[in-house]
Order: structure tokens, then C-alpha cells, then sequence
């Protein structure tokens, strides 16, 4: 006697959808019916949403919605409101001699915690964080006691206000170091001497040999920026050479590639980013950290 085949769907099984893989196989079995509800609601809450809410991409824009909803226009509500809120001690600051700011507590308080706010978006990116530079990168420690263009509040001030050595602003800061290796304005033997005494200056390690014969190319090419004794001269961003802080590194190699190919360092206009009442703030701030003048 033969056995009868007997399938799958004679057993009473789910039928299966006729996909098969490595012996396993996908069932026809349908969907719970209030999911399948709760699937078409969702479908239509989606449709409603896009037609009450911006949603579907334009050219130059996307579709308003029909109740007019915006969350730019939410986020710029709200910033006129603390720009409303504070547009009385704003004025205040404007006004006020940036010299006797820090007399006025709540003045100088708002000052700190908006110039904060304002370093941190735009000034932090080059100065740090804690605005303490970037050594050897040409970012200048705002910490310190050492100030290209002086660091009295006034001159920070104008620094921020109008930039050094940008293209975009006629009153920058602007001074040009001179290329004395590539310019062939010095020969190499010379440089060489003139680092030495250079290093003698700011108290490092020397030949003093060479800084002899380096103090006379001193004198006759970086004296009159530098000043004699090596103390730098502010008005023009001449750096001190008779400390320990470098902006662009003071070993042998450094001053060497400084004196050869000069330094250029750039810094942005803010008078055409900031407010006069945003520059101030960030003025007082930098002033603040402790190496303000």
C-alpha cells in the first residue's frame, strides 16, 4: 500500500507567500486589523500635517502650510523679546566710557556675560576657548600681559572694531615685517647672527659670539620697530623680543624663519559682523581675563 503525499496547505497550514530561502519560508499571514487602522490613520494624520505645516520643498522655499506656522519666525520672536528686554542697558553700554564701565557693577556684569557669549561664537575658534591662543600658530594669547597694538580697553576696542592688516576696513590695524631672507635684504650669515642675539635678548641659550656681531645688524635693521632694548613698540604691533612669550615660537628655527620670511597675521573687521554694543561687550570681556591693560 502507497502513501499519499500529503502539502502543506492539506495539513491546514498558513499559506505561504511563495518566498523561500534556505528552507525558510515567508507566510501569507495577514495583519492584526487595528493595526492595519492604526497604519491608515497614521497615513492620514501624515496628509493633514503637510497641508497645516510647511512641508513640501519649492525652488525657492517650501509650501507655508494653512496655518501659517513658522519655527524661524518663533525663534525670531523670541530673540526681539530679550533684544526688547535688554535694548534699555544696551544703549547703556554704547554710551558709556568703555574706561569706567567696570565702575557700574550691573553694567559690567551684563557686559562679562554678553561679551562671553560673543567670544565664544566668533573669537574662540582662533583665541581658544579660555582665550588663551594658540602658541606657535600666530593666535595670540589674550591671558597675558603682552599686547601687539596695547591692551588697554580702548585699544582692544579699536583692535576688535576695525581688524589688523584686512583688506575690507581702511582704518586696520597695519605694519609689515620685512622678508629679510627672501627680499635679500640680509645674507644667511647675518640672520644667523642676528637670531643669536635675538635669543640673547629673551634670555635663552646663545652664541654669544654671534649675538656680538648680531647686536650691530640688530641695531642697523630691527631697532627701530623693535626698539633697542628689544621691548617692542605697540603702536606699530612690533612684538617684545625680551620675554619668554612668542607669538609665532622662540626657538633658533622659529625667530630664524620669522627673520627670513616675515610674518603676516590677519584679523577680521567686526564692525561689519557685530554690533557697536556687541564689540563693547567683547571688549570689557577680553579686557577682563586679566592681561588688559
Amino acid at each position: 500500500m502507497c502513501a499519499k503525499k500529503v502539502t502543506p496547505s492539506q495539513k491546514g497550514e498558513i499559506p505561504t507567500t511563495g518566498h523561500e530561502w534556505d528552507g525558510i519560508r515567508e507566510y501569507d499571514n495577514p495583519m492584526p486589523r487595528w493595526w492595519v487602522w492604526v497604519f491608515y490613520a497614521t497615513i492620514v494624520w501624515g496628509i493633514g500635517y503637510t497641508i497645516a505645516y510647511p512641508a513640501w520643498p519649492l525652488i525657492t522655499g517650501a509650501t507655508p502650510g494653512v496655518l501659517g506656522a513658522s519655527t524661524r519666525a518663533d525663534v525670531a520672536a523670541e530673540i526681539k523679546q530679550f533684544d526688547d528686554a535688554n535694548a534699555a542697558i544696551k544703549q547703556q553700554l554704547i554710551d558709556a566710557d568703555l574706561t569706567t564701565v567696570s565702575a557700574n557693577p550691573d553694567l559690567m556684569g551684563y557686559a562679562e556675560r554678553a561679551g562671553a557669549a560673543v567670544f565664544k561664537t566668533n573669537c574662540a575658534q582662533c583665541h581658544g576657548s579660555g582665550a588663551a591662543g594658540v602658541e606657535g600658530k600666530g593666535y595670540p594669547n589674550l591671558l597675558d600681559d603682552d599686547w601687539l597694538w596695547g591692551g588697554d580697553i580702548e585699544n582692544i576696542h579699536l583692535t576688535i572694531a576695525h581688524g589688523i592688516r584686512n583688506t575690507t576696513d581702511a582704518d586696520a590695524r597695519y605694519s609689515e615685517m620685512p622678508k629679510f631672507g627672501v627680499d635679500g635684504l640680509l645674507e644667511k650669515a647675518q640672520i644667523g647672527e642676528v637670531v643669536e642675539y635675538v635669543l640673547k635678548l629673551s634670555g635663552q641659550e646663545h652664541d654669544a659670539t654671534l649675538a656680538a656681531a648680531g647686536e650691530t645688524v640688530y641695531a642697523d635693521n630691527c631697532a627701530a620697530c623693535h626698539m633697542e632694548d628689544g621691548s617692542g613698540d605697540p603702536a606699530q604691533g612690533a612684538p617684545k623680543l625680551s620675554d619668554a612669550i612668542w607669538l609665532y615660537g622662540g626657538s633658533r628655527e622659529a625667530i630664524t624663519e620669522t627673520v627670513t620670511y616675515a610674518r603676516f597675521g590677519v584679523m577680521p573687521n567686526w564692525n561689519t559682523r557685530l554690533s557697536e554694543d556687541q564689540i563693547r561687550a567683547v571688549a570689557l570681556y577680553v579686557h577682563s581675563r586679566g592681561g588688559g591693560q
